[in-house]
């Protein structure tokens, strides 16, 4: 059996609440959105065919505790989910990236699912799935990338028709080189929302061009 991959690397876990972890992450090939601030656009093609013994020698070999699968879409490729149930048998806590355009039904309930939803200027929007919430679990976590005033109200409403703030945890991110750090955290601070500030700390380790991190 085998999947598409476009890298498999070890760093430090830059999102979400597993955030300074060290970390496998297993790249996958293509994606079915085009979001304007995609820092690995590189992952739409490039990428080679790997069988499941290769891809799990390699994630053995950094003896991580924690893997992360992103992409890309991972969820493109229904093996996907062959291959996260046998790495959670194996004992890893594993982590999902996706857009939510596709759906997480099939997820193994072991997984915490990170659910990247499309605000206006992603140049993605109203792609994701809403029945995406009803398969939500309580270790789901929403992720927003803010890009501007437009977007941090959209999501704002988003959140509230949802009542994600209740029942999962939320993600707010400025989209780097658009908004800055600080003006999301104010903002934030300002209209009272029930979010937690998002920083990719990747991108403040390394170069944010830096690539394999």
């Amino acid at each position: 059996m085998q999947l598409k991959i476009n890298e498999i690397f070890y760093s430090i876990q830059g999102e979400t609440s597993y955030a300074g972890l060290p970390t496998v992450f297993i790249r996958t090939t293509a994606c079915n959105l085009r979001c304007t601030y995609c820092d690995t656009k590189y992952s739409y093609y490039e990428g080679e065919y790997m069988s499941f013994e290769k891809i799990l020698e390699i994630v053995k070999g950094y003896g991580a505790e924690y893997i992360c699968i992103t992409g890309g879409e991972p969820l493109l490729q229904k093996d996907i989910h062959k291959l996260i149930h046998i790495l959670c048998d194996a004992g890893y806590k594993v982590s999902l990236e996706t857009s939510g355009s596709k759906s997480i039904k099939e997820v193994d309930p072991r997984v915490k699912v990170i659910l990247d939803v499309k605000t206006p200027n992603s140049g993605a929007a109203n792609s994701f799935l809403l029945e995406n919430i009803d398969f939500s679990s309580e270790t789901t976590e929403y992720k927003f990338v803010i890009c501007d005033q437009e977007d941090l109200d959209w999501s704002e409403n988003f959140c509230r028709q949802h009542d994600l703030s209740k029942k999962f945890t939320v993600l707010f991110s400025p989209s780097h080189g658009q908004v800055t750090e600080q003006w999301l955290a104010e903002r934030i601070l300002q209209k009272k929302l029930k979010v937690r500030l998002h920083l990719q700390q990747h991108k403040y380790i390394w170069l944010p061009t830096t690539r394999g991190v």
